[in-house]
Order: structure tokens, then sequence, then C-alpha cells
């Protein structure tokens, strides 16, 4: 049955006179997607700064994981940077680390592009050495002597999450002066500089490193790198 005119009429008159909405807001700014730093094959992407020797490990017949040590001299030494360059961001990888003495490796965090050392360092090592796994160093704080690390947070300090001689699962966020560290999935590191040196904070390359100590020639292995920069 056809509906009556008048109701029809009606019907077109009530929408007319309802309340417009207003136009839905805009999105707000989302983060970026996770994407792979390392393709599981070769060193594309990164280039070594140093005389460390880094390479392209395989396992099982896959090659999988990037090697980074002395080749049997432990005077070498280097980082393995990012030709990308990052400034606010989450990082996620996997890592390895010989365990000897104060051997020791570390994730450098907006380093400048022609090496060095521009500020936070996310260390990785042993912490019965002094060498704590997660924590946040810094080795030009003012006031401080040369090359003289400065612990601002000291992570894994008992060395009771890190897992020897096995993969452990690093995540770290770092949002300006704000760096969470994450070892295992737990969360041991929630630091905001009070009073950050600009340079900390201006964007740049992501470094790995590695050094011989007291000696001895070692290793580190990274795998599973990937990161998503923040808004």
């Amino acid at each position: 049955m056809k509906p009556h005119l008048p109701i029809v009429l009606l019907a077109l008159f009530l929408s007319a006179c309802a309340p417009k909405q207003p136009p839905a807001a805009a999105p707000p700014a989302t983060q970026s997607t996770w994407r792979s730093l390392f393709n599981g094959y070769d060193l594309t992407g990164w280039r070594p700064v140093g005389s460390a020797v880094w390479r392209v490990d395989h396992k099982d017949g896959w090659p999988d994981m990037i090697v980074g040590g002395q080749d049997g001299d432990p005077k070498r030494s280097g980082n393995l940077v990012t030709v990308d360059q990052f400034q606010n961001f989450e990082l996620e990888l996997e890592f390895m680390i010989d365990e000897h003495g104060k051997y020791n490796s570390g994730v450098y965090l907006r380093n400048p592009p022609e090496g060095g050392k521009n500020g936070y360092q996310i260390n990785i090592g042993r912490g019965a050495a002094g060498e704590y796994s997660g924590g946040v160093v810094i080795t030009d704080a003012p006031g401080a002597a040369p090359g003289t690390p400065t612990w601002l947070a000291k992570g894994d300090e008992t060395d009771t999450i890190r897992k020897p001689l096995d993969w452990n699962a690093l995540s770290i966020l770092a949002d300006g002066p704000h760096i969470v560290v994450r070892l295992n999935g737990r969360q041991i590191v929630d630091y905001t500089d009070p009073n950050p040196q600009p340079r900390y904070l201006q964007k740049g390359v992501i470094a790995l490193q590695t050094y011989g100590a007291e000696g001895h020639a070692g290793w580190v292995k990274f795998r599973n790198l990937r990161i998503r920069e923040l808004p």
C-alpha cells in the first residue's frame, strides 16, 4: 500500500527541521607503522663506523642475525649505524652478548651520523661487572671526566631479568627526554631527563656498539630489529 501524501510531506518537513550534526572531528595524529631495520640477509640500511667487524651470520642455513665483534683483536671497536635518522620513536630488538667480564655493548639514540657519542645510550652488559642491561648512560655529562660514564638509570641492576647466552627482548621508547626501557617484557626504566642538552634530543642515527674489554675480543648479536616513529 502506498503511503498517503500528507504523511510523506510531514516526514520530509521533520527531516528538514532536524538539528544539523557537526562534522566529524579530524582523526588525531597517529604513530607510524612498524618497519624492519634488518632485512635478514645483509647490512643494507646500515654502515660501520670504526674498526669493529660487523657481519650477517647464518643459523640453520638462514642469515638472520647481525654479529659485531673484534675478529680476535680486542683493540678493535666501533658502531654499526643506521643510514636513516630518527628523533622520537619506539625501537624493538633482540640481543645476545658474550659472557665475559666487563665486555659490553649498547644502543646509542640520536647519534650524529658522522660518528662519535652524542648522549643517551641504552647499555647491554653483565650487571655483575657493573654493566647493566637496559640502563641509560651518558659519557659526556657536564663536570664528568672525559669518557667517564654517568648512569641516569641502571635498569636490570641485579642482572636477574637478562638471560645469559640467550636471546633477550629489548624495547626502547625515546620521546624527547622521556625514555622507557623494557627487558624481556618487564619495564626496568622510566626516566625523564630534567635538563637535557639540546643535542640529545635532535634527530640522529641509531648505533649498535661493540668493543673489546680486559684484553678480550668478544661478540654481540642482534636480530628482529624494528622501529616505529612517534608523531
